[in-house]
């Protein structure tokens, strides 16, 4: 079963299509990452997903029902920049915007609790706002868009602003909610996708470009990392590497270079072939798997 299929959702500003004919599904109880440079189109996906923007064309199918009223009936909704009543205390604040989802004034404190308890913030609920960290924020706002027991939960770059304690914070919450919720989140960081979620949508230029499950991605690009290292680092060494036909992407690292490769069979003959014609010192030839970086170097460049 689907619970939201896109087909050839679009939007356009002064002529320009931020979103390009997007056309995609999701599941019921999978976390899926939206992938992208900045610029990609990705915020106002998600948007138009969540019932904030209207699409220039296309359409959302939900449940197999095509929108005909408010989405955000159905849709749990977290912006990349939330705002909060700092004067207000956390449970203040999600009692309020329970009471604005229509629930009724005892039923939005207890859900309140019952939210604060989730995002563990029972500790801080009758502290101010304004006194919360970056990622007790995340993790309130993560609650806010709970409040209505949506279908399903956009969150748009929900750790791109946090530090690192803030970013482990989020991270952990969403994998305890992709238990039991189906999630969508954005994000340029690609670790954080491969870390928590099972399929990825990658955008480019406002493009649909990779889908899937970073599994059945990894094996269909059919790409292999090579990390190198030599001795005394040749003169000329990374662009006498980019010239292989084989390898589409060279990244220097602190102890060599990271070779991202088409055909592995092709590429470390090749590679040897090279490093034995210049007779350069060759200290480190390890073959890696498959990183979502690599897929992404390898989509965007194509």
């Amino acid at each position: 079963m689907t619970l939201m299929s896109v087909e050839q959702l679009t939007k356009t500003y002064q002529s320009t299509n931020v979103v390009d004919e997007l056309t995609f599904s999701l599941e019921p109880g999978k976390c899926v990452a939206l992938l992208g440079p900045n610029g990609a189109g990705k915020t106002t996906t998600l948007r138009m997903l969540a019932g904030f923007i209207k699409p220039t064309k296309g359409e959302i199918v939900f449940n197999e029902e095509r929108f005909s009223r408010d989405v955000r009936h159905y849709v749990g909704y977290l912006p990349q920049y939330p705002v909060f009543h700092n004067w207000m205390s956390g449970e203040e604040f999600l009692t309020y915007v329970g009471q604005l989802a229509y629930l009724t004034k005892h039923e939005a404190k207890a859900k309140a609790a019952e939210l604060l308890d989730l995002v563990n913030l029972s500790d801080a609920k009758k502290q101010r706002i304004s006194k919360y960290s970056g990622g007790m924020k995340q993790r309130l706002g993560i609650a806010q868009a709970l409040i209505h027991d949506p279908k399903l939960i956009i969150l748009d770059e929900p750790v791109s602003s946090l530090d690192p304690i803030g970013r482990r914070e989020v991270l952990n919450l969403i994998r305890e909610l992709k238990k039991d919720a189906t999630i969508l989140f954005s994000t340029h960081i690609l670790n954080d996708a491969e870390e928590v979620s099972e399929e990825i949508l990658l955008m480019h230029k406002g493009k649909m470009i990779k889908q899937g499950a970073i599994s059945d991605v990894s094996e269909t690009q059919g790409t292999t990392s090579i990390h190198l290292s030599f001795g005394d680092e040749p003169k000329f060494i990374e662009e006498r590497l980019k010239e292989i036909d084989s390898v589409f992407n060279v990244n220097r690292e602190e102890d060599g270079f990271i070779v991202t490769v088409h055909d592995i069979n092709i590429a470390r003959s090749q590679l040897l072939d090279l490093i034995q014609q210049e007779e350069w010192e060759l200290t480190r030839f390890e073959i890696g798997k498959t990183s979502l970086e690599d897929i992404f170097m390898k989509a965007v460049t194509e």
